[in-house]
C-alpha cells in the first residue's frame, strides 16, 4: 500500500487547504518520505516513507513511476539513511526507539536491496546472527559490531568502506572495504583517536581521521597517501589537538586533483574559516570566511566521481551560498537556481553520476520543501511531489531573523514568527530557547512546532544565546557553565528586546521549552516573575546535581567531562535549579515528561512538580510512562499539543482553538 501511496504522489500536484480552527492532527502528521535520492544512472527513485512505528524504503522506477520494491523490517525500526551504491544496489543503515530520545536511534546495521527488489540482505551489524524478517535474509555468523557508511567507492560497484565499532562508549574504531553483495569485510585501516570519523580521497584512500578521547579533547589526523599497511596506526600524523591549541579542525574532502584537502578551523574569535591543506608541502591557505556565521553545510561538485567541497551553505539569517570559486560550474548552478526561486533556500540533494539530472529541494520558513528533477543541460526543472503536500504554504507564518545587543553587548541573533495575517504588533508572544543548550542553534527555515504556535494565533520568540553554535567557538565557550546565567540573561534581554520593539504584549508573555529549554522556562519564571506569565516544561531538567546522578550522559567518561566542563561542579548547582527556587514562582506551570527518558529522566518533573505545589503554584502535567525524550506516538503528541495549547489560551489567549483527535491518555 505505501509503495502506491508515494507513487501516487509523483502525480499530485496539488495542496489543500488548511482548515481552522488548529488542527494539531494536520502539523503532528509525519512527512509523506524521509528522504529521496536518484539514482547514479537516473533510472530510479529511492525514499524512505515513515509510519508512526516503522519506515521503508522503497525504489520507483522513473520512467514510469512504477514501484519496483520495498524493505521494511517491522514495528520499531527505521531506515536511518541509503545510498545508491552502483545503479542497481542500495546500501542502507536502520534506527530504533530506544526510549532515551524522541527520535530513533541508530542501530549500527547495514543492509541492501537491488533496484527491482530482489537481493534483501543484512550486511554487516548487531542483527546479522539474529535476523527473522519474513524475507531472504541469509544469516551470518560475526562479532557483533556497529557499522555505517563511509564512502561508497564510485569507481567500485562491488564494494563499500564503513566505519565500524564497537558497542562500548568511547571506543577506538576502524574502517574496512564490504562487498554489498555478500558483506565480506578487510580491514583498511585502523584510528589513532578514539570516537573517530574519516575522510577519504579521490581514490578511496583514508586520509583523515579525526575523533575526541574521553576528556571530549578533539584531534585530527592526516596521513600521506603512500605503500603502507594502511591497517597501522605508525603513518598517523597529528596535526591539530584541541588540547594544545584551543581550537578545533574538521576535514572536508580534497579537490578533484587530491592535492588539495579542505579543512573548516575555528578561529579565537569570530566565524570558523574553510582552510585549504595542500597535501604536498603541508601549507594552508584560507580560501572562505564570513563576517559573522559559521559554514553549516558543504556544497559538493556535479558532474564528477568524487564529491570535492565547492562552497558553502552560511546561515546568516536566511540561509546563504558561498563558493570558493564564483566562476566555477557550481557556483553558476546554483546561481541560477535561487534566481528561479527567490527568497527560497535552494539544496541539491542528490544527482546522477554524470550530473546531467539533479534532485533539488526548494524551501522556506512557510514551506516544509517542494522537490524539482532539474536537468542541468536544458536548465530544465520539473516540479516532482513535496513530504507535506496537506499543508498550503500561503496559510503558513513569517519567519523573520533579527540581532540585538545583549547586556554585555554581545551580538545574539535569533527568529520572531509572525502570525499570517496578523499585524505583528502587541502580540501574545511564546518565548521558545532551543534545547542543547551547546553545540546546536535555531535556523531559519519551516518548523511544525513554530507553525502550529504561530496557527494559535502567538508570535514565536527564538534567540541564539551564547553557547550556541553557528557563531564560532567563543561564542560557543561563552556559555559553559553559565546555565541560569548568561544564558538565562540571553533569553530574558531577548523577551524585553521583543517588547521594547512593540512585537509582544508585555501582558500576554509565557515561556516554553524542551530538555534543556524546559530547564529554562522554569527558570525564567523563577528569575523574572513578573515577565512572565506562564510557563511550560517538556522533558526538561530542573534538578542539575541530579544529572550526575541518574541519566545516559553521565555513563561514558566523555559524558562526564561533559558535564563537569559545560555545566559545572554539582556542588555548586542546587543554586541554580528550579526545582531549589518554586518558591519563587508565582505564573502557572505545565510539565511534560516520559517514564522511559532516560536524558532527562521523569524524576526531574516529579521533583518538579511536587516542590511547585508545596509552593502553592498552579501546576498541571501530562505525563506517558511508555514514551522517551520527547513524545512519539501520534496520540500522545496531539495530547501533549491540545494541552500546551490549553494552558497558553487561558494564560495568555492566542485565540484560535485546538482540534484533533486524542484517546485516553495515561497520566
Amino acid at each position: 500500500m505505501r509503495l502506491l501511496l508515494l507513487a501516487g504522489l509523483f502525480a499530485c500536484a496539488g495542496v489543500v487547504q488548511a482548515a481552522a480552527p488548529v488542527d494539531i492532527a494536520a502539523f503532528v502528521k509525519r512527512d509523506s518520505f524521509d528522504q529521496i535520492k536518484i539514482s547514479p544512472n537516473g533510472d530510479y527513485y529511492a525514499a524512505s516513507v515513515p509510519g508512526e512505528d516503522n519506515s521503508v524504503l522503497i525504489i520507483v522506477r522513473r520512467a514510469d513511476n512504477k514501484p519496483m520494491g520495498g524493505f521494511g523490517i517491522g514495528k520499531n525500526t527505521y531506515i536511518s539513511d541509503f545510498a545508491w551504491v552502483n545503479p542497481q544496489r542500495v546500501v542502507f543503515g536502520t534506527a530504533r526507539k530506544f526510549g532515551s530520545l524522541d527520535n530513533p536511534q541508530l542501530t549500527g546495521n547495514l543492509y541492501a536491496m537491488n533496484a527491482d527488489g530482489t537481493g534483501k540482505d543484512i550486511l554487516v551489524g548487531q542483527d546479522v546472527n539474529v535476523m527473522s524478517t519474513g524475507t531472504h535474509i541469509q544469516t551470518k555468523k560475526t562479532e557483533m559490531v556497529a557499522a555505517f557508511l563511509l564512502d561508497d567507492l564510485p569507481a567500485d560497484d562491488r564494494n563499500v568502506l564503513i566505519s565500524v565499532s564497537g558497542f562500548s562508549g568511547d571506543s577506538f574504531n576502524r574502517v574496512e572495504k564490504m562487498d554489498v553483495y555478500n558483506g565480506r569485510r578487510m580491514p583498511v585501516a585502523r584510528s589513532p583517536v578514539r570516537n573517530s570519523d574519516y575522510v577519504t580521497d579521490v581514490d578511496g584512500m583514508v586520509r583523515f581521521a579525526y575523533g575526541f578521547e574521553t576528556n571530549n579533547d578533539h584531534k585530527l589526523f592526516y596521513r600521506a597517501k603512500a605503500n603502507a599497511d594502511w591497517t597501522s596506526t605508525a603513518d598517523w600524523r597529528e596535526i591539530n589537538d584541541e588540547d594544545s591549541t584551543a581550537h578545533v579542525e574538521m576535514p572536508l574532502g580534497f579537490s578533484a586533483d587530491g592535492n588539495i584537502a579542505y579543512l573548516e578551523v575555528e578561529q579565537a574569535s569570530g566565524p570558523n574559516s574553510i582552510v585549504a591543506f595542500d597535501t604536498r608541502d603541508q601549507t594552508r591557505k584560507t580560501v572562505l570566511r564570513d563576517d559573522d556565521s559559521d559554514p553549516v553545510a558543504i556544497i559538493r561538485s556535479m558532474g564528477t566521481s568524487y564529491p570535492a567541497p565547492v562552497g558553502v551553505f552560511i546561515d546568516d539569517g536566511k540561509p546563504r551560498t558561498q563558493f570558493f570559486d564564483d566562476a566555477s560550474p557550481e557556483a553558476r548552478l546554483y546561481r541560477s537556481l535561487e534566481a528561479a526561486f527567490p527568497g527560497n533556500l535552494v539544496e541539491i540533494t542528490s544527482k546522477t553520476a554524470d550530473g546531467k539530472l539533479a534532485l533539488v529541494r526548494v524551501s522556506s520558513d512557510r514551506d516544509s520543501g517542494q522537490f524539482y528533477l532539474f536537468d542541468t543541460v536544458n536548465k530544465k526543472a520539473d516540479y516532482l511531489l513535496a513530504p507535506r503536500q496537506w499543508q498550503d504554504p500561503a496559510t503558513m507564518s513569517e519567519q523573520r531573523p533579527f540581532a540585538f545587543k545583549a547586556r554585555d553587548g554581545r551580538v545574539l541573533h535569533g527568529f520572531l514568527t509572525i502570525p499570517h495575517g496578523s499585524d505583528g504588533k502587541h502580540l501574545p508572544t511564546v518565548v521558545v530557547p532551543h534545547g542543547g543548550p551547546f553545540f546546536v542553534a535555531d535556523r531559519w527555515g519551516f518548523d511544525t512546532e513554530t507553525q502550529l504556535l504561530a496557527t494559535a494565533g502567538y508570535a514565536v520568540l527564538q534567540v541564539n544565546f551564547r553557547g550556541s553554535s553557528g557563531h564560532g567557538r567563543d561564542f560557543t565557550q561563552a556559555g559553559a557553565r553559565q546555565w541560569g546565567r548568561a544564558l538565562q540573561d540571553d533569553i530574558t534581554d531577548a523577551t524585553h528586546w521583543a517588547v521594547e520593539q512593540g512585537f509582544a504584549d508585555p501582558a500576554r508573555v509565557c515561556i516554553y521549552g524542551a530538555s534543556y529549554g524546559g530547564y529554562a522556562a522554569l527558570m525564567g519564571v523563577a528569575r523574572e516573575p513578573s515577565l512572565y506569565r506562564c510557563a511550560a516544561g517538556y522533558v526538561g531538567v530542573y534538578d542539575l546535581p541530579l544529572m550526575f546522578q541518574k541519566g545516559d550522559v553521565r555513563t561514558s567518561d566523555s559524558g562526564k567531562a561533559y558535564l563537569r566542563d559545560w555545566i559545572g561542579d554539582p556542588a555548586q548547582l542546587a543554586a541554580i535549579s528550579p526545582v531549589n527556587l518554586a518558591a519563587r514562582i508565582k505564573s502557572p506551570v505545565f510539565l511534560a515528561a516520559g517514564g522511559e527518558d532516560e536524558r532527562a529522566p521523569i524524576a526531574h518533573s516529579e521533583r518538579m512538580e511536587k516542590a511547585l505545589r508545596a509552593a502553592g503554584v498552579p501546576v498541571e502535567t501530562l505525563y506517558f510512562r511508555t514514551e522517551g525524550h520527547g513524545f512519539y506516538t501520534d496520540e500522545h503528541r496531539i495530547a501533549f499539543y491540545k494541552q500546551l495549547l490549553a494552558f497558553l489560551d487561558r494564560n495568555i489567549g492566542g485565540g484560535a482553538a485546538a482540534t484533533g483527535a486524542v484517546g485516553d491518555a495515561a497520566h
